[in-house]
């Protein structure tokens, strides 16, 4: 397999792509902001005008998008891949989506002569850049055993999770926990800051107890060098909630402390932080508590 198509060059997207050129496959990219395929280009990459052309002479086809509507437009709309795919490619959604989307893609996928993956990963900005993510990946275990190459210059490690919409299901449960850590992290560092703990101190003690863990260890760092450079954006951290408290509600699967946590990111997002880090939830607990971690002064 060398041919690749990969769609969504946003923060996740151009550190895959990246890494694809320079494991030596041939790339084709395509994003709707025509500017950010240049890099790539620059690099070795072609560019496409439009999703269907992106994906016409690919054995694989990759895509990382921002959300459900985004994943339907470039899959099923106007010039999107559906009206360039051909039998025999196979299709991988590495976006975060609901398990629901990703079944109606291999729907429609199958239908039309081609395998399909839900194969969202974890990590960020800079695990994608560096080749460093972990794929949980949904559908037929020999589709995945294929495109095990594929994933091998993006990933640390690629996981075979069972049918399709269990990789999707997979990164909803992991992001449950992703969002319960930097909440708890916001609002301890926000307590430690009303106490008037030393705050190096704090994240000395975080780094080294048994609760310790590399998310706590640097989302704690970004927080008390007021440094929210967008890794993971807290507008996809309140989609990402709100597909997890939806799959739940499904499922009849209690989720109070999701609940909250969804309505201080909200609060985060309506404030204007939605672009920032997700880390910038610490923001809302500040205001609550009329206290800004890491500064000598109240807000």
């Amino acid at each position: 397999m060398k041919r690749i198509a990969y769609l969504g060059l946003g923060i996740m997207g151009r550190g895959m792509a990246s890494n694809l050129v320079r494991a030596g496959f041939e790339v084709t990219v395509w994003n709707r902001t025509k500017e950010r395929c240049r890099p790539l280009v620059e690099q070795g990459a072609r560019q496409a005008d439009t999703p269907a052309e992106a994906v016409m002479d690919a054995e694989a086809i990759l895509y990382c998008l921002g959300n459900d509507a985004a994943v339907e437009q470039v899959v099923f709309g106007e010039d999107g891949i559906m009206d360039g795919i051909s039998e025999g490619q196979v299709a991988v959604d590495m976006s975060t989506v609901s398990p629901d989307t990703s079944v109606e893609e291999n729907r429609n996928y199958v239908q039309n002569g081609l395998d399909f993956l839900d194969a969202p990963v974890f990590g960020s900005k800079n695990q994608a850049a560096e080749g460093k993510l972990w794929i949980v990946a949904g559908g037929r275990k020999e589709v995945f055993e294929r495109v095990r190459s594929v994933f091998e210059p993006l990933s640390e490690s690629a996981h075979y999770m069972g049918e399709t919409g269990r990789g999707s299901s997979m990164k909803l449960v992991g992001n449950l926990i992703v969002a319960s850590q930097i909440e708890a992290l916001g609002e301890s560092l926000v307590l430690a800051s009303k106490i008037g703990l030393d705050l190096d101190l704090v994240l000395d003690v975080i780094g080294r107890t048994d609760f310790r863990s590399p998310l706590l260890k640097s989302v704690g760092a970004q927080i008390v060098e007021r440094d929210f450079t967008t890794q993971y954006a807290l507008k996809h951290m309140y989609k990402d909630a709100n597909l997890i408290l939806k799959l739940a509600e499904e499922l009849c699967s209690p989720m109070p402390a999701m609940a909250a946590i969804r309505e201080t990111v909200k609060a985060a997002v309506n404030q204007g932080w939605g672009k920032e880090d997700a880390a910038a939830l610490v923001k809302e607990l500040e205001n609550q508590a009329q206290v800004a971690v890491g500064m000598e002064q109240y807000v």
